[in-house]
């Protein structure tokens, strides 16, 4: 079931977490002065007598709602004024789920703060616990819904004034042919805590406590993969070879975490009565198997078209038939590396924003003026970013490791994107504001293709331009071929747990097929390679959330030609496809730009796209 507080395990897949003040100020003198978030718009602080007071109050109005509604709802939708009594009743749930959302966003991003931080690991453990409790007496409602008869509630939602919430609880119905009976369901939801969560937080506190040795300095893994980006070679291999030595040293942790997390999905699975590994994951994207299985067959099919075409080219710049592994996002030869500072980032991301529309700069530029942002890099701090929505009632939170490069530019346009889309579907409230995933990745990457094209049409000089367009490539292939190879790992993975628990080495010889495949012969995937797979959070955090990527890069990319094409209103229907929030199905949202995802083509254009940027830079080649 989807609701406000389930927001937080989307957004803490990309979490970081921070750690003292006194490393931003070091890395100042390059980057600029680097914001850090001021989380007192939730709470004051996690001691604050507010969080205890909304405590029990999430516990007293969760009680007092299952007393006031279990095993009434068929009466009251039986009776007259149903429409409107239903409508009160979602009302007051609604106000619940806001709070229990903002208790539990704060206490997730305090927690990404610093998951080695003991207090803040309590904090956020006693907080989870007890919302859990809290909440598994609300469980009733939404399973007593989808058991009301289809025409009564066909008739009702038509009615003022529960039809605003005729969205919510269609898509909740999708939901039914896969519940359970109460008491399993309230199982279900109390074992998640020792279960799935656990082994979700075990992974995260494991993540972060690693550390890499390269050249004698102990570093965390952000700026450790960060380092494969470095200019020069022997860099990027000495930090790809301390990635694997200590992925090695701890795969024995993350094989049982990974064979645990897949029997649990299995279970579940099994129960609920889902047929494929991945269907539930379909079922809360509300997207359809169908689609999901014609891009991914697309993409594949693809991958000649695009990473294997883009590498052979790279490997040529290098003056090489093959690239190793570690120099697959290796900045190019013989062009300059320049630090951005934090200041012209934002210019430069508000600045693009600003010129589709001064509605989204403006939405934009709160998230700086307002200190929604925590940018730094410190030591403690995870890899990634995210965009975390809270709750309607308060505003988004942006999380970076901002180090000066053109992606963490990219990235913060990416995630500034998310947050543009979280402040305008805010106003649809806690049940309806959240976005499938398919399409919670449309105003992020439309945000980097705004970011990108003006930077793009500014960039004269060859080898700059040249540059741009490689790395813009390079994160497409990043955005869609990786993270459908991805989604192959994840279905080698779950098919094969079915069958019994796999040894490191399968994972491994899993991982090491999907990538040889995607990224075809012109990179040298050797031995080290093959524990890499260990690090991605989404494997842990929400199986088979990656083609969300690729879903909306292609999107993104059919998206961005209507744009181009300069069609009158495009901006305010663009808005108005954020604004609806959870309201509407993918095809609804874009048939008004001339779009459906569902057509066999669809994915084809997206993905000319990419061929067309490679195609421009085998020309500058030639030329």
């Amino acid at each position: 079931m989807r609701s406000a507080s389930s927001a937080l395990s989307v957004a803490i897949l990309r979490a970081t977490k921070g750690g003292a003040k006194g490393a931003s100020a070091g890395q100042a003198a390059d980057l600029g002065r680097l914001p850090e978030w001021n989380l007192a718009d939730l709470y004051p602080g996690m001691d604050a007598p507010e969080v205890s007071a909304d405590l029990a109050k999430a516990q007293g109005e969760c009680a007092a709602f299952a007393e006031a509604y279990r095993g009434k709802l068929a009466e009251i939708a039986a009776g007259e004024g149903a429409a409107q009594a239903l409508h009160d009743v979602i009302v007051r749930y609604e106000a619940i789920e806001d709070l229990i959302g903002r208790l539990m966003s704060y206490a997730g991003l305090v927690y990404s703060g610093d998951t080695t931080d003991p207090k803040r690991a309590k904090f956020y453990g006693d907080t989870q616990e007890r919302l859990t409790d809290a909440t598994s007496r609300l469980l009733f409602f939404t399973l007593e819904l989808n058991r009301l008869d289809d025409a009564r509630v066909d008739a009702l939602v038509a009615q003022a004034p529960l039809s605003r919430y005729r969205p919510w609880i269609e898509d909740l119905r999708k939901d039914k042919p896969f519940q359970l009976e109460d008491r399993i369901e309230e199982l279900f939801h109390e074992k998640a805590t020792t279960g799935r969560a656990a082994w979700n937080r075990l992974f995260d506190e494991t993540i972060a406590s690693l550390r890499f040795t390269v050249r004698g300095e102990e570093l965390a893994i952000e700026p450790t993969l960060n380092k494969l980006q470095d200019p020069d070679e022997t860099v990027r291999r000495d930090a790809a070879m301390a990635l694997s030595e200590t992925f090695r040293e701890n795969l024995r942790t993350f094989t049982l975490i990974t064979n645990t997390l897949a029997k649990d999905k299995e279970i579940s699975d099994r129960w609920r009565g889902f047929g494929d590994v991945a269907d539930s994951r379909h079922l809360a994207n509300r997207v359809e198997r169908e689609v999901v299985e014609a891009m991914v067959s697309a993409v594949r099919e693809a991958y000649p078209l695009l990473s294997h075409r883009y590498y052979t080219l790279k490997a040529k710049w290098f003056g090489r038939k093959t690239l190793e592994f570690w120099d697959r996002n290796a900045p190019l030869p013989k062009v300059e590396q320049r630090t951005i500072r934090w200041e012209d980032a934002r210019t430069t991301v508000l600045d693009a924003y600003a010129g589709f529309s001064p509605k989204m700069a403006d939405i934009a530029r709160r998230f700086f003026d307002e200190r929604w942002i925590d940018a730094p890099t410190r030591a403690g701090k995870a890899p990634g970013a995210f965009a975390h929505p809270t709750v309607p009632s308060a505003h988004p939170y942006i999380l970076l490791n901002y180090q000066g490069k053109p992606r963490d530019v990219m990235t913060l346009a990416h995630e500034l994107g998310h947050g543009v889309h979280q402040v305008l579907a805010a106003p649809q409230g806690a049940l309806m504001a959240p976005t499938p995933l398919t399409l919670a990745e449309t105003a992020s990457v439309f945000g980097e293709m705004l970011t990108f094209r003006r930077l793009l049409d500014q960039t004269r000089e060859p080898a700059q331009r040249k540059a741009m367009l490689a790395a813009k490539v390079e994160d497409m292939i990043n955005t869609v071929v990786r993270q459908i190879a991805f989604y192959s790992f994840e279905r080698k993975v779950h098919l094969a747990r079915r069958e019994g628990e796999l040894t490191s080495e399968d994972l491994n010889a899993a991982w090491m097929s999907v990538q040889a495949e995607s990224l075809g012969p012109a990179i040298r995937i050797s031995e080290p390679y093959e524990t890499f797979w260990t690090y991605i959070p989404h494997f842990i955090h929400s199986p088979f959330y990656v083609y969300a990527y690729a879903f909306g890069d292609c999107l993104v990319n059919s998206l961005y030609g209507v744009y181009r094409n300069a069609e009158e209103g495009f901006v305010e229907r663009y808005f108005e496809m954020l604004a609806a929030g959870g309201t509407k199905h993918h095809s609804e949202l874009l048939a008004p730009f001339g779009l459906d995802a569902s057509e066999p083509d669809f994915w084809k254009v997206g993905l000319s796209v990419i061929e067309g940027l490679i195609s421009e830079l085998e020309a500058m080649e030639e030329g």
